[in-house]
């Protein structure tokens, strides 16, 4: 019974994980170009801004939202 709660634990050691993995996969399945993968880099920004930025997850998001920002 104690496994149910592992997937809880990782969350809240590492917020902004799934949303980062999400980021990953379609920079992939897009030929790295970050354009395509908006949503998830917003996504992930949101996250960042819910845990206050408190996951290394969250030191790329400001890089890759200047991108947009030019």
């Amino acid at each position: 019974m104690g496994w149910s709660w592992q997937w809880w634990k990782e969350e809240i050691k590492e917020p902004c994980k799934k949303e980062a993995c999400l980021i990953q996969t379609c920079l992939v399945k897009n030929n790295y170009k970050s354009q395509s993968c908006l949503k998830y880099i917003e996504l992930l920004q949101s996250c960042c801004e819910n845990c206050d930025y408190k996951s290394t997850h969250c030191a790329s998001v400001s890089q890759l939202l200047q991108q947009f920002t030019k």
